[in-house]
């Protein structure tokens, strides 16, 4: 019985460009009283793997929390999933505006102590006791209101890049942090203001709502289904957007755009911009904005220190690496002293450029393609790479595919190369091959050769 993933997020990208099948990026919530969560784990693991569902869940005592990947063809079986539990009967489920098959390449099922890390030891807060739910033309409505404070339940790199008009956005890096935060600074507004908030997709300021109803506030409001929702409403419904920008999503696309505004500034140059990267020094792995210009220049790191670890033999960088803090705690949320543009002021409603619309592509080809091998190093200064010959054999001449989820899809002849040291014209199973690649390698880097 499968209970845990056996592919890798290469492998699974790969079977998933060979399905050719459109995939569904959804997200769901659902607060409620588990009481075995690693058998409600196990069991919600099993059901999805049979149906190729991938992801991220966090269950807990209190609750479900998902962002999931589905195909197309599979989400009505996916959702007799959820409603095979009382709780999950008619549950809602927060479709992306924009859809990517690659939006998660693994199923991570873990048992959490919350669903949503709130800080919270009080046994008298009830967080079903939640606020009253607002649709997308009621909340434009409410927002119009003099008497209604708006607060933005997510985290300063979320809020930076795309946010409600008017409203207030925490300085923060976790929903924990936002709480004591926000009731300090509307204390004398319970009895008198309408508290409207808003989230992703619903789940921070539902608990936030009943958090803020338990402190006393009298008149509490969220927007159903958070800015997923909103979004597919005004479209729907031909509403006018009073969110700007992009809406930070939790998957590797990092965000969705809402409007065509762009209210944020690449971090490195000041330009507007709104993409949000990792830096590639896996050490760092900073989480800021880089412009497509600083991208080129910076090598997708956050600064020249960064730089300059990432072209070094990746024994050298695990040498640096050890000792050091690892997992949630060496990943920072875009703060840093390298990044001189990083909130260089309040949070503006006014936009600083426009986005450029999209290319349309009128027809998607397939390329039919056969794996060769994998990157083993990428010298720099020499632009050279080192790849090892896994499967079938490579001959001067062929028409070749490097791809990686940081590289993309690179096209290459093979004009020159060398096997296990020595000039030559074929390589087989077994042999190290070097060749000259024009741009940077990654060990997660994939060879292929095109057939056609």
């Amino acid at each position: 019985m499968q209970l845990y993933n056996t592919l890798s997020a290469e492998e699974r990208a790969e079977l998933i460009d060979q399905a050719g099948k459109q995939r569904l990026t959804l997200s769901f919530y659902a607060y409620a009283h588990i009481e075995d969560p690693k058998k409600f784990r196990d069991d919600l693991f099993i059901a999805w793997n049979k149906l190729d569902a991938l992801g991220r869940t966090y269950v807990a005592t209190e609750g479900i929390n998902a962002q999931m990947s589905v195909p197309a063809e599979n989400f009505e079986a996916f959702r007799d999933t959820l409603e095979a539990y009382d709780f999950m009967k008619g549950i809602r489920l927060n479709v992306a505006v924009e859809h990517d098959d690659h939006s998660f390449l693994k199923l991570t099922v873990k048992v959490r102590h919350k669903i949503v890390a709130d800080g919270l030891n009080d046994e008298t807060f009830d967080v079903t006791n939640k606020g009253i739910h607002l649709k997308a033309k009621e909340f434009n409505a409410i927002l119009d209101d003099p008497n209604t404070i708006v607060v933005d339940f997510r985290n300063h790199y979320e809020s930076e890049i795309g946010h409600f008009k008017g409203a207030i956005t925490p300085d923060v890096e976790t929903f924990r942090e936002s709480l004591p935060i926000i009731n300090e600074q509307l204390k004398d507004f319970k009895e008198d203001k309408n508290l409207v908030m808003y989230c992703t997709g619903g789940i921070r300021c539902e608990k936030a709502s009943a958090y803020f109803k338990h402190q006393g506030f009298k008149n509490v409001y969220q927007l159903e289904g958070g800015i997923i929702q909103y979004a597919k409403q005004i479209k729907e419904e031909g509403l006018e957007s009073k969110f700007i920008g992009k809406n930070f999503v939790f998957d590797h696309r990092l965000g969705e755009r809402i409007t065509d505004d762009i209210v944020s500034q690449c971090h490195q140059c000041g330009k507007p911009c709104d993409n949000h990267t990792n830096c590639e020094n896996d050490a760092c792995h900073l989480l800021f904005i880089q412009c497509d210009e600083c991208k080129e220049a910076m090598d997708n790191c956050c600064s020249s220190e960064c730089l300059d670890i990432t072209r070094l033999p990746l024994v050298e960088q695990v040498k640096l690496r050890r000792g050091a803090q690892v997992g949630n705690k060496v990943f920072r949320k875009g703060k840093s002293e390298s990044l001189l543009f990083k909130r260089s002021g309040a949070l503006t409603d006014i936009p600083l450029a426009v986005a450029d619309k999209p290319k349309t592509i009128r027809q998607k080809i397939k390329i039919k393609k056969v794996l060769l091998g994998k990157a083993e190093h990428y010298y720099v200064k020499a632009q050279v790479g080192l790849f090892i010959i896994e499967n079938q054999e490579l001959h001067l001449g062929d028409k070749i595919l490097i791809s990686g989820p940081t590289t993309g899809n690179e096209e290459l002849i093979l004009e020159k190369m060398f096997v296990n040291g020595t000039e030559g014209t074929q390589a087989k199973p077994g042999d190290k091959v070097t060749f000259a690649v024009p741009f940077r390698v990654r060990l997660s880097d994939k060879l292929f050769k095109i057939i056609c």
